[in-house]
């Protein structure tokens, strides 16, 4: 009877218990919460960061592989994708394994706080907005595949390495072991025969000249356009990451790894933007400027490699200074680079130029009249006159690049890069119409607009140039000036190079 009234009052006497007595009584073993709210919460910004700026990585390098010819950087970012996907899951596990859950069933990354979470809903938020990046960064993975069966069509893909670290024997060769990629080099593509030609080579208009090498054509450059399923994924991608960048506290920087190559790329081909304070008052004179000088090279693909011919070039993205104002499409610019350990102004078309060291002679004492050259120089660069014949200006520009048949003094159209030299030019640049430069016959309804047809753009002018600092990779911070300028040069038997 008395275990019958017992279990009668049982309940009413629980009920006047605290519920943090009772709580404190029991403790399951198997709660995957259990003590989550004495977990520490300090770190949880720094390690989160991590993975933010892990993703923010990662997307610019998927950024960069899909639109570069490069099979090995394919193949890297597609292992990365995995990578970063495990890392971002396994740190749910530091948390709450139910808020891997709850970011699943959310849809637009905004969840709020668990039960027995240690996380906040800031915390929360950015966790379901990485992970949802993540996931759909994920979707790239067929993407990449079918782009790197592509690349593999003009590059060797090699096998990756076994896993386990077994010593896998080549299939013929049982002796030689297999060749492992690097991925962190460029693929070797399968056209690595180019010959080492001259560094400058220039056409010959209205006649056939002879080929450098018989027979040869140069490889064609892939035009790779990155597709817009694979762009559309990057900018959700991103658009997600951005969510939960949002929601760091006030102060928290993440490196753009974007931002950091545009600072590279103009380290690397651009002026320093001091220089431009330090002679502000020289460039503060009517037709002066200041730019980087860079070698040769520079300018060029080197040899037995790829690169995608769509992408902005060096001379593109950082032009030659403009000596002039545009008409019809023409702008006298100044195309000075560095050849070989000389100075020279590499033309296009027939364009040429011949240039004087004057020595350390300061720039901003140099006037229109040439007051401060000797006498022979400056008639030399005042009288000489530009022939008005096609073959003839060929000659001429052959005539100053070699040196030879010269009844003067030796100049040339290159001179040694001094620093602290001044360097005076005679640059005469021609643009020829496009029935000349392409050679291809004139149709019976375009005869009757020859004279239309044969108009053509020019300038000839007197620079000078001044190289004030030298780089450890060769190339010079040059302040140039343009003197005086003469009549544009005409060339008078156009017509005679006209195919019908």
């Amino acid at each position: 009877m008395r275990y019958i009234i017992f279990s009668l009052t049982m309940p009413f006497f629980l009920a006047q218990l605290p519920a943090s007595v009772i709580a404190a009584e029991y403790k399951s073993p198997s709660s995957p919460n259990q003590n989550f709210s004495s977990r520490p919460t300090e770190k949880f910004y720094t390690n989160i960061a991590s993975l933010v700026q892990e993703q923010i990585n990662l997307i610019a390098r998927i950024e960069k592989a899909i639109a570069q010819p490069d099979a090995n950087q394919l193949r890297a970012v597609r292992g990365q994708l995995i990578v970063q996907q495990v890392a971002i899951e396994s740190s749910f596990k530091d948390y709450n394994r139910n808020q891997l859950a709850a970011c699943n069933a959310s849809s637009n990354s905004s969840v709020g706080v668990l039960p027995a979470s240690p996380l906040s809903e800031p915390q929360a938020q950015i966790y379901c907005s990485l992970y949802a990046s993540n996931r759909e960064l994920s979707k790239l993975a067929s993407v990449l595949d079918r782009l790197l069966s592509r690349r593999g069509e003009s590059a060797l893909v090699r096998d990756l390495p076994l896993v386990s670290g077994e010593r896998q024997s080549h299939p013929v060769l049982s002796i030689a072991a297999v060749e492992h990629p690097n991925l962190g080099k460029s693929a070797t593509p399968f056209a690595t025969q180019e010959p080492n030609l001259p560094l400058v080579n220039y056409p010959i208009i209205g006649r056939t000249a002879k080929k450098l090498l018989a027979d040869y054509v140069p490889p064609n450059q892939p035009a790779i356009v990155p597709p817009t399923e694979a762009l559309a994924i990057i900018q959700r991608a991103k658009e997600l990451l951005a969510q939960a960048i949002s929601k760091f506290p006030t102060g928290s920087k993440f490196k753009n790894p974007s931002e950091t190559t545009i600072a590279l790329d103009r380290f690397a081909y651009n002026i320093d933007p001091q220089e431009e304070q330090t002679y502000l008052k020289f460039l503060e004179v009517p037709n002066t400027g200041i730019f980087r000088v860079l070698p040769y090279s520079a300018y060029h693909r080197p040899l037995n490699t790829q690169q995608n011919r769509l992408q902005k070039s060096v001379s593109e993205r950082y032009p030659f200074p403009r000596l002039g104002v545009a008409r019809g499409g023409f702008t006298p610019s100044l195309p000075l680079q560095i050849v070989g350990e000389s100075f020279q102004v590499v033309p296009s078309g027939v364009d040429y130029s011949f240039m004087m060291d004057l020595g350390n002679v300061a720039i901003e004492k140099l006037d229109a009249n040439l007051g401060n050259v000797s006498e022979k120089t400056r008639e030399f660069f005042f009288n000489y006159q530009a022939p008005k014949q096609l073959e003839a200006l060929q000659e001429e520009r052959r005539r100053f690049l070699t040196g030879k048949d010269q009844t003067q003094s030796l100049i040339l159209a290159g001179a040694k890069a001094e620093l602290n030299h001044t360097y005076l030019v005679r640059s005469l640049q021609f643009q020829l119409p496009e029935i000349i430069t392409t050679q291809k016959p004139i149709s019976r309804s375009d005869r009757a607009q020859i004279d239309q047809l044969l108009q053509m753009q020019s300038s000839d002018m007197i620079l000078a140039f001044r190289p004030v600092r030298r780089r450890s990779d060769g190339s010079y911070t040059v302040l140039w000036r343009v003197l005086n300028q003469f009549p544009n040069p005409q060339i008078e038997d156009l017509e005679a190079y006209i195919k019908y």
